[in-house]
């Protein structure tokens, strides 16, 4: 979804109504405050009532984080940037993510809202448990935590400067997917599946506009 103009102020209007407009927004710390005591129920469940061990914690934990990285390429490349061939499906795909390219420094939609939210992380435990049975109390802990780090990594990626030298590749390579090509660069915590399925940007030969990285990011508060 690609627009003649990036606004840098203000945000996209998603509903009519005011009530539904703020169920569209969200604070980091409010999603990180729904789901941390999940991070820690779900697998002292699994340890204290399925009896299962602390290395199964632990690989089944990783497992559901290492998935999750998958999911995000999946779900970002083939539903955030689908092509929509209707306006009632053009609607759709901007309200998930279309207004983020329109809006790259709204930063009270880089979280999924409360409701929605719980809604899909419910339907996904739900898939999980009838998929793994009690493997899924280990397993989406780690699913969820893998949500937690993309969606804070995207935060930081619009706030700051990358903070370590290690980390600009992400950086770089999800702002060219804002500025240069966004059928590119669908990694945001990790590049990994970008470089599998080639659509990783040639970091070493692609330019940095520090003047369209600057229009992504967030202006600074007095």
């Amino acid at each position: 979804m690609e627009f003649e103009k990036i606004h840098n102020k203000g945000q996209a209007r998603l509903f009519k109504s005011d009530f539904l407009e703020a169920l569209t927004k969200a604070h980091p710390l409010v999603i990180w405050g729904m789901y941390l005591p999940i991070l820690f129920y779900l697998p002292y469940l699994a340890y204290a009532r399925y009896g299962f061990a602390m290395s199964s914690l632990w690989l089944y934990f990783m497992l559901g984080i290492f998935c999750w990285t998958f999911f995000e390429y999946v779900a970002h490349r083939f539903i955030f940037h689908w092509v929509p061939k209707t306006s009632f499906a053009t609607k759709v795909v901007y309200t998930m993510h279309g207004n983020h390219h329109h809006y790259p420094r709204d930063r009270q939609r880089l979280f999924m809202p409360p409701v929605p939210s719980i809604l899909f992380a419910s339907l996904l435990f739900g898939i999980f448990f009838w998929m793994m049975g009690s493997y899924a109390f280990m397993f989406f802990p780690g699913f969820l935590l893998g949500y937690l780090l993309y969606a804070s990594m995207h935060y930081a990626i619009h706030a700051w400067n990358p903070p370590f030298k290690w980390m600009k590749p992400l950086w770089r390579n999800h702002h060219l997917h804002h500025y240069k090509n966004e059928h590119h660069g669908f990694g945001v915590s990790s590049t990994l599946w970008d470089l599998i399925f080639g659509t990783m940007f040639d970091l070493k030969n692609e330019k940095e506009d520090k003047e369209k990285v600057k229009a992504l990011q967030f202006e600074k508060r007095s």
